[in-house]
């Protein structure tokens, strides 16, 4: 007997206003536990503004937000963090002058059992929960083969493996829901057919939902079960990737460039 999945992700209507322009408008959205779904269309479109709203750097003005029957609008984005959000950013931010495992242990930082005060007054906990933190962090590494850059600055390293860090970074969080923005933006061919691979990966691995902006179909097509896309600040076509591909309203959307 198949089983039903549960819904995580619930956006109802929701939108900004900056003033009298509608950023993102009337948008319906919803994701099912363990999904793989895509976030598509042109530049300016509003995707990187809407999840500004899922993360609470924007508040709606309109619409509601809802992570498994928790409603989100108005929490600042360290809370939604705790409830299960993590994502990635277009433009890479790493602390540079970090190492990379100090790169992922400040998100388990976040998640820390210890409190303030063993940490002021060096008691055995502090060291026992710091000493827990690394020993998860290296295994992130490992799953995403940088273990053996750990003590490199995190600005040191090549573009691909700074994008691999990164991610690894929002999964030390552990989220519900992991949101990628543009994680193949820069990437050659081969960086970019690794980074699908270990989407996929990581998804089975760790039982998660992703929602995946980007802007390189073939990674899109590969990897997605269903697709959104949104143009001007709404939603224009939802479905599987075969019936996004071939849905002239999206065609028209990215200027008569197929999606392929």
């Amino acid at each position: 007997m198949m089983r039903t999945k549960t819904q995580l992700l619930k956006v109802e209507n929701a939108g900004i206003r900056f003033g009298g322009l509608k950023a993102v408008s009337g948008v319906n959205l919803e994701l099912l536990q363990g999904e793989l779904v895509g976030l598509i269309g042109p530049n300016g479109a509003g995707k990187t503004t809407f999840f500004n709203l899922l993360t609470g750097v924007y508040v709606p003005t309109e619409g509601s937000i809802s992570l498994a029957g928790e409603k989100l609008n108005g929490h600042a984005p360290y809370k939604i963090t705790k409830k299960g959000i993590s994502r990635t950013f277009q433009n890479i931010r790493l602390f540079g002058e970090l190492s990379v495992l100090d790169n992922v242990k400040v998100a388990y930082h976040s998640l820390a059992k210890h409190s303030i005060l063993s940490s002021i007054f060096r008691l055995p906990s502090h060291f026992s929960g710091e000493r827990e933190m690394e020993e998860k962090a290296i295994e992130f590494l490992k799953i995403f083969k940088l273990d053996n850059v750990q003590h490199e600055m995190a600005k040191n390293l090549p573009y691909g493996q700074q994008r691999r860090l990164e991610i690894a970074r929002a999964l030390a969080a552990n989220p519900k829901l992991l949101l990628l923005d543009e994680p193949a933006a820069g990437m050659n061919p081969q960086e970019t057919d690794e980074l699908m691979n270990l989407i996929a990966l990581i998804r089975e691995k760790f039982s998660l939902t992703i929602l995946l902006i980007e802007h390189d179909m073939n990674l899109v097509m590969g990897v997605c079960e269903r697709i959104y896309v949104l143009d001007h600040g709404q939603l224009i076509a939802d479905g599987t990737p075969e019936e996004i591909r071939n849905n002239p309203k999206v065609i028209e959307a990215y200027l008569g460039e197929e999606v392929s």
